[in-house]
């Protein structure tokens, strides 16, 4: 059977204060900001997408960043954990840079035989760094981290639920995926081929369900070809008995949307058309980039959202 899913596309989680989430992940962790553009269901609100260099799928977190939003509740029916990739030996460099910016965070610990760093955005957000040799993929950074010691993308996400067994029906039937390993209340599962991204399951019935806000995910996505593998998975997905939404044009990929049924949402997108549809791969994210249907509401646009600017080098 052709599989359809190549694993993870991108992350979209809230924010509050627009400045601070950028210095956070270009700042403090390192990520290029490769599109600023808006929230298309809500045309006051920025749309920041963070990646490596191209904004390859599999490394990009993107935020709605609402100044004035409530903080959310992690829990049950959320996405609780984003976990990116570090070089195996760079776990001494993060302690001593997230101790130097005072970022919360907790000393290393071992999963699946590897060390990982647990800390918290400005607003609450889970972000865990995992130190391991199996990604060989070329980190990235504005120059104010070393290589050597860079984010290298997603490693893995985890998925806070009342049990495994009918989530975990989702991603083997329909989206491709397998189990990997499993330890205590975790079970991983990942793609054939890919052994660089995972979804994690954490069966956690006695926790109260989350709530939305800031510091929470919005979603998750999946990577997938293109449009007609997406209409491929759309088809298996709607002959399962799922809700899931029309294809939607996101400018920079097209997108289906359904819950799962331990409430997480799901996204499949397309690998292209790709971020360097507006603007070159030298200058992605560096111009206020809008959709053609609002671009002649520019002015009144720009005029509603908060200035913000690059300050990564005060992290250096």
């Amino acid at each position: 059977m052709t599989k359809l899913i190549n694993g993870l596309h991108h992350i979209t989680a809230l924010a509050g204060d627009p400045q601070r989430n950028l210095d956070f992940y270009t700042g403090i962790l390192g990520l290029k900001l490769v599109k600023k553009t808006i929230n298309f269901d809500a045309p006051d609100t920025y749309h920041f997408y963070y990646a490596d260099d191209s904004g390859s799928p599999g490394t990009i977190l993107t935020f709605f960043p609402f100044k004035g939003i409530q903080p959310g509740k992690n829990g049950k029916g959320q996405l609780t954990q984003t976990s990116f990739s570090i070089p195996e030996n760079s776990v001494d460099y993060w302690l001593e840079r997230l101790k130097k910016y005072q970022v919360k965070h907790q000393q290393p610990q071992n999963r699946f035989e590897e060390t990982y760093i647990s800390l918290e955005d400005p607003d609450g957000l889970g972000i865990e760094l995992i130190a391991t040799a199996q990604d060989r993929r070329p980190g990235f950074t504005y120059g104010h981290i070393p290589l050597e010691n860079s984010v290298k993308g997603f490693h893995s996400v985890s998925l806070c639920e009342e049990g495994y067994e009918k989530t975990a029906g989702i991603l083997t039937n329909l989206l491709d995926h397998h189990l990997v390993a499993e330890s205590g209340n975790r079970f991983r599962y990942g793609v054939e081929g890919n052994d660089l991204q995972y979804v994690d399951i954490i069966c956690m019935p006695d926790t109260q369900r989350g709530l939305s806000g800031s510091g929470t995910v919005h979603h998750m996505a999946f990577s997938t070809d293109n449009d007609q593998t997406q209409l491929e998975i759309r088809k298996k997905v709607e002959s399962a008995g799922l809700n899931i939404s029309p294809v939607l044009d996101r400018d920079y990929f097209h997108s289906i949307y359904f819950r799962e049924p331990g409430g997480v949402l799901f996204e499949v997108a397309t690998i292209p058309p790709g971020f360097a549809v507006d603007e070159s791969t030298d200058h992605l994210g560096e111009e206020l980039k809008l959709p053609s249907w609002v671009e002649i509401h520019r002015e009144d646009i720009v005029k509603g959202l908060t200035p913000v600017s690059l300050n990564f080098k005060n992290y250096e």
